[in-house]
């Protein structure tokens, strides 16, 4: 009942303060640059309405709408208001909010005509010697003091006992219907999209696999391959040595034995890059600590992931800033650099900023492309932000709910 009653009211501010900036909006249209800032502020404020709208209908109809509005993804203020833009959630919200005066004004009639009608009914026979003629006079009968009046009474009573409190249940429904197709997720579409998701994930996951094949095999052949082939060829000629030139051998034995520990230390690399064991025993602030240890620049770590997300998270995340870090030490121009990993509404926002000289290119041969795969793969979005001059910022959103 109060919600139907306040409906009215709600739907008098939302409705004049939204086809005001709407129609501002479309008039400045021809001078654009001014239509701009209207445009953003009539988005903001239909997404503060709509957020206020949802807790109207979960406090007094006990309604839990999700807010199907993505979180904004683009790093730049043109690109953000253009998502606005095209956003159908968004344009779907000022809907709502210009059709909530007439369903307000629908309620309030409604409602009022089964309560206070009931109500008048229940009443007659104390009034109906006051009207003129001493009668009330209906569509197609009149009745006056007496057992018809009483009669009349009994139905008003049944309406006020039944009628009225089911036309407010199924107006309040009807409320509730009309609220989850507007500002509730889109089941469809959110269907369709989970699938393309899912399917933009499986082609990511299959490509990134095979680029990590190709670089495990490029490590193993440029890396450890050439010198295990290195070791045997000169154990091979300490062998043919040992007997006319044992000084010799000795020097060729000495020597692979260093290429042979070189050879351990990059299998072990290797082995590190494919899945660090420290981070599957003590988590991401343990291995992101021995990475941050290596770099040949000062790197500040802030790591805020309680509680431990999934392994699949954490690799991803452990790669991600791998990967970053590898780009500010092979290009040079940075001093400094800062990683931070914060749990944030249900996602893991892993950041790595450099003072470098900016520029970086993300699908430039800077290996970010595999990992921009890997993060799609399970549903998280990442961008490079690297304006000339710098500074160069990488920011990943995994989710982790």
């Amino acid at each position: 009942m109060t919600h139907l009653v306040t409906d009215i009211v709600v739907g008098a501010v939302t409705f004049t303060v939204v086809i005001t900036l709407l129609a501002l909006t479309l008039g400045l249209l021809v001078t654009f640059f001014l239509a701009i800032p209207v445009f953003w502020l009539l988005m903001v404020v239909s997404r503060g309405f709509a957020h206020l709208e949802r807790s109207r209908l979960a406090a007094l109809l006990a309604v839990d709408l999700p807010d199907p509005v993505p979180r904004l993804q683009s790093p730049t203020w043109w690109r953000r208001l253009l998502e606005r833009a095209r956003s159908r959630a968004r344009w779907k919200e000022v809907a709502y909010l210009l059709l909530l005066l007439p369903l307000g004004a629908l309620d309030l009639v409604l409602v009022s005509v089964a309560w206070c009608g009931s109500l008048a009914l229940v009443a007659l026979p104390f009034y109906v010697s006051a009207l003129p003629g001493g009668t009330a006079k209906f569509f197609f009968f009149d009745v006056g003091s007496g057992g018809d009046a009483w009669l009349v009474a009994a139905v008003g009573l049944l309406g006020l006992v039944l009628f009225a409190p089911w036309v407010t249940v199924v107006l309040g429904r009807l409320d509730a219907v009309t609220a989850a197709w507007f500002l509730g997720p889109d089941e469809r579409a959110a269907q369709e999209a989970r699938v393309r998701a899912a399917e933009r994930g499986r082609v990511a996951a299959v490509g990134s696999a095979e680029a990590e094949r190709r670089r495990i095999e490029r490590d193993l052949h440029d890396g450890a391959q050439q010198r295990l082939v290195s070791l045997a060829m000169e154990l091979g000629t300490a062998r043919e040595h040992f007997d006319d030139d044992p000084e010799a051998a000795h020097a060729l034995v000495v020597h692979a034995h260093e290429e042979a520990k070189a050879a351990l230390q990059e299998l072990r690399d290797l082995v590190r890059g494919i899945h660090p064991v420290i981070l599957e025993d003590r988590g991401l602030d343990a291995a992101l600590s021995a990475v941050v240890a290596r770099a040949p620049i000062p790197v500040s770590l802030e790591v805020q992931v309680e509680p431990r997300p999934s392994a699949e998270v954490e690799s991803t995340a452990y790669f991600v800033v791998s990967e970053a870090l590898t780009n500010v030490a092979r290009h040079p121009g940075a001093t400094n650099a800062a990683v931070s990993l914060v749990r944030d509404d249900g996602a893991l926002v892993v950041e790595v900023r450099d003072n470098g000289t900016g520029g970086a290119d993300a699908g430039d041969g800077t290996g970010l492309v595999g990992l921009g795969d890997r993060v799609a793969s399970l549903g998280g979005s990442m961008y490079v932000e690297s304006p000339p001059g710098g500074p160069t910022i990488l920011r990943a959103v995994l989710p982790c709910a």
